[in-house]
C-alpha cells in the first residue's frame, strides 16, 4: 500500500474496519494493473579510452604491487617505530630500498609505454596532416613510377618493332 493510500484509509476512519476495506481497493487495484517493468540490473557502456597493450599493462600491474608493498612496509616501520620495536630500524632500510624499486616499476610503466608507442605507433585520426602528407607522397611516387612506365614503354615498343635480331616481321 503507497502512502496516498494510507492516508485515504487513515482519514476515512480510525477503526481497523476502514483500513481493511482500503487495503482490499488497494489489492483489487493492484489485480488490475501489470507490475511495471523493472529496469536492467546491468548496462554495458562503451569504453572510453581503449585497453592498454599487454607489455604496458604487465608493467602497470607490476607497479601497482611494488607501491602497495612498499606502502605497507612504510606503515609497518612507522608503528614499529612508535613502539620503540627493535623491528623498527630493519623496516625503514628495507622501505627505503623497497621505495626505490617501487620508483624502478613506475618508471618502467612510463618507458615500456614510450616504446610500445615508438615501435606500434600511434592511430593517426583522419583530420592528421601527417596523413596527408603520406598521400601526397604516395600520389607522387605513383605518377613517378607511371612516368617511368611511360618512358620504359616506348623504347620496348621501337626495339620491337624492326631492330637488328629479329628473323621474321609478324
Amino acid at each position: 500500500m503507497g502512502t496516498a493510500e494510507r492516508h485515504r484509509a487513515s482519514a476515512s476512519g480510525s477503526g481497523g474496519t476502514g483500513r481493511t476495506a482500503a487495503r482490499g481497493a488497494a489489492l483489487r487495484e493492484q489485480e488490475g494493473r501489470r507490475p511495471a517493468p523493472r529496469p536492467p540490473l546491468w548496462v554495458e557502456e562503451p569504453a572510453r579510452r581503449r585497453r592498454l597493450p599487454d607489455p604496458v599493462r604487465t608493467a602497470a600491474v607490476r607497479a601497482v604491487i611494488l607501491v602497495a608493498v612498499t606502502l605497507v612496509q612504510a606503515m609497518v616501520a612507522f608503528l614499529a617505530a612508535l613502539a620503540g620495536s627493535w623491528l623498527s630500524f630493519p623496516m625503514v632500510l628495507s622501505s627505503v630500498a623497497s621505495t626505490i624499486v617501487a620508483t624502478w616499476g613506475v618508471l618502467d610503466v612510463w618507458v615500456t609505454r614510450q616504446v610500445w608507442k615508438q615501435r606500434h605507433g600511434v592511430v593517426s585520426t583522419p583530420s592528421s596532416t601527417a596523413r596527408e602528407l603520406r598521400r601526397e607522397r604516395r600520389r607522387a611516387r605513383r605518377q613517378a613510377r607511371a612516368a617511368a612506365r611511360g618512358k620504359i614503354g616506348i623504347r620496348t615498343r621501337v626495339r620491337r618493332r624492326g631492330g637488328a635480331g629479329q628473323l621474321s616481321h609478324s
